[in-house]
């Protein structure tokens, strides 16, 4: 009787699936609720950013001084500019770029970081010269220093490339270049512990190159701590670049960040408020969202975590 019981339980716990490393990252994120209303409001925005053109097929740049300073209605659901240019249409387009400006400038700093982090954290001649270079780097005034380096290169940026993309070269680069110190510090930390690991030594022993380790058996073991700084840093990057273009020295004013928004409506702030709303509503609900997510993914990729 006990073993005509047991028989089925067996087969069902033998049918269950494994346990996988990502299968529970996803269960632990999806319980994490700021986590998921971060990533629902950022699946939101990205939409909106690219299908509300289709949907709403108006041309950000079109003037029409008979409809400027226009209210929000139903005809402009964000209101128009001084110009007559349509709001919505603008932030709509400047949301793209803002977020493509977070992205690369994130994948940058984050290629930065890794390669400082590994070098530095694997081999140790280069360990104490690394490190003192990134903690220089992490002493100097990241925004002065942004405000300097785009000054001196901006117009030779626009005449190499262009007024567009030279700007967004040379604004997402600085950005990343000045940027990738956190994530050294926290790859390095994260190698010299695995360095220690059993099949580390068992890869050296059997004569498996430096790189080979490093790219093969290092670089994986690493990548939550990667993806974690790399969702904080598009924030930080979209952050960055809305002050410097808050401060004039961003993008040319024919493209519309939510940043260069900021700066070319303060002025309006009391006479039209909803100019400096809409783009700032946007630029906290990114970061925030972006914020929350990231502190998801710091929780469920944590290993101690993991029962």
């Amino acid at each position: 009787m006990t073993a005509t019981a047991d028989a089925p339980a067996a087969g069902v716990l033998g049918q269950r699936a494994p346990r996988t490393l990502w299968g529970d990252v996803y269960r632990r994120f999806i319980r994490h609720k700021l986590a998921v209303t971060g990533l629902v409001i950022q699946v939101l925005l990205i939409l909106g950013i690219l299908v509300g053109p289709i949907i709403y097929p108006e041309d950000a740049e079109y003037i029409d001084i008979l409809r400027a300073d226009a209210r929000p209605s139903l005809e402009f659901p964000m209101g128009t500019d001084d110009l007559g240019r349509d709001t919505l249409a603008r932030n709509m387009e400047g949301g793209r770029i803002s977020l493509a400006v977070g992205v690369v400038a994130m994948a940058v700093a984050i290629i930065l970081g890794t390669l400082v982090g590994l070098l530095s954290g694997y081999f140790r001649s280069l360990d104490n010269p690394l490190m003192r270079f990134t903690d220089m780097m992490l002493a100097l005034p990241s925004l002065p220093l942004l405000m300097v380096i785009i000054m001196l290169f901006r117009d030779k940026m626009r005449n190499l490339l262009g007024p567009e993309l030279g700007i967004f070269v040379l604004v997402v680069y600085v950005i990343g270049a000045l940027g990738w110190m956190p994530t050294a510090r926290i790859v390095r930390g994260t190698v010299l512990s695995i360095k220690e690991k059993e099949f580390i030594e068992a890869a050296v022993s059997i004569g498996v190159r430096q790189h080979m380790i490093l790219w093969r058996h290092v670089l994986p073991n690493i990548l939550s701590p990667i993806i974690v700084s790399a969702t904080l840093g598009v924030a930080s990057a979209i952050l960055i670049e809305s002050a410097l273009s808050f401060l004039g020295l961003g993008f040319p004013p024919d493209v519309p960040t939510w940043g260069r928004l900021l700066f070319e409506n303060k002025d309006f702030i009391t006479y039209n408020p909803a100019l400096i709303i809409f783009p700032g509503l946007f630029i906290s609900l990114t970061i925030l969202s972006i914020n929350f997510m990231g502190d998801g993914l710091r929780d469920a990729l944590d290993p101690r975590l993991r029962l």
